[in-house]
């Protein structure tokens, strides 16, 4: 009889363990499951409206007396009824879709954009807006020409495209901006430099004076002619030269294109120009803040801010790790490349 209560406890304990086991595995298992969706690729939409009325109500609090405040959250309150029963109608309201570019060397949000963009194309109309708040002082050709490729998609679709510059625009982004049928910028917002550019050190005296040898094989003539540690020669310096010139035409007659009034050899000097001079050159459009634009359409229009959120890379968790891979494909690549400038 002992025995079969010593059996029966013994059961019990180990039932309870495998029980707590599995309930701590499943909790486990839920938690990294959450976490999985958390980091899925995903396109996030904040509608803009709704932001600034909760602006406005939050300081209606602290100047209005608590009767009138409340009478003032009951109308809020009716007006987004209204907006919801005339979403649903035909006369819906028109979609302004609203992106963000904060362009680094590379451009390297090309690839959210390209994202943002394909979502906003499944949706919208040539009765609705796309509206693009960009900031960039330029970068690498090809990132900045894949960039404004993606905004031509906009503008392939017959949807109006608007871009607001708030800070600067700058070569490459100038490049991007003048996709746009309408350019918006602040007043002493950075405008224009189109132009091209390209440097790149050269350590072939010091390798010399070290009594270093420097060997370099290639197949083909114009094969990295400029290079950080070969003599440059005449020769290179003027297929370098020549292909900046090359770029430059291209820029320009990209820039043309977009905006035909443009007197495209008096502003294609590198310079820039703030806001209110790129309005006399005709560099854009209108002066006024993104945020002024946007909210001046507030009210008869539902604005929808876009935004693409990627799903975490190992190496996007670990810094360290980001900063030895990027500096291994730096080490790893000898090639010059021309910067829209």
């Amino acid at each position: 009889m002992e025995f079969l209560t010593e059996y029966g406890l013994f059961l019990a304990k180990t039932a309870t363990f495998v029980i707590a086991l599995l309930i701590i595995i499943g909790a486990i298992g839920g938690l990294v499951m959450r976490q999985k969706l958390a980091h899925e690729d995903k396109i996030e939409v904040k509608k803009l409206n709704i932001h600034y009325q909760n602006m406005a109500l939050s300081l209606k609090s602290a100047l209005l007396s608590k009767h009138d405040f409340k009478q003032e959250q009951k109308a809020q309150k009716k007006k987004q009824k209204q907006d919801k029963k005339a979403a649903k109608s035909k006369d819906t309201k028109k979609h302004i879709y609203v992106l963000n570019f904060d362009g680094d060397i590379k451009a390297s949000s090309v690839d959210d954009l390209r994202e943002e963009i394909s979502a906003i194309l499944t949706t919208a109309t040539a009765s609705d807006e796309v509206v693009v708040k960009l900031e960039s002082g330029g970068g690498m050709v090809h990132g900045y020409g894949l960039a404004a490729s993606q905004l031509k998609r906009i503008r392939d679709k017959d949807i109006p495209l608007t871009v607001c510059v708030d800070k600067i625009a700058a070569s490459g982004g100038y490049m991007m901006a003048c996709v746009g049928n309408k350019i918006v910028s602040a007043p002493f917002a950075i405008i224009g430099s189109i132009g091209v550019l390209a440097q790149i050190p050269n350590f072939s005296k010091v390798l010399k004076d070290k009594n270093i040898d420097f060997e370099q094989f290639k197949a083909g003539q114009y094969k990295r002619t400029v290079t950080f540690f070969g003599e440059t020669t005449d020769e290179d310096r003027q297929k370098m030269q020549s292909e900046i010139e090359q770029t430059h035409f291209l820029f320009k007659d990209f820039v043309k294109q977009q905006r035909p009034s443009l007197d495209i050899e008096k502003v294609a000097t590198g310079e820039h120009w703030f806001g209110t001079e790129a309005l006399e050159l005709g560099l854009v459009d209108k002066i006024q803040t993104s945020d002024d634009y946007l909210m001046d359409q507030a009210q008869q229009a539902d604005i929808l801010e876009v935004s693409f959120q990627a799903k975490k890379k190992l190496k996007d968790k670990i810094p360290l790790l980001a900063a030895i891979l990027n500096q291994t494909d730096r080490s790893n690549s000898n090639e010059t490349y021309l910067h829209l400038r």
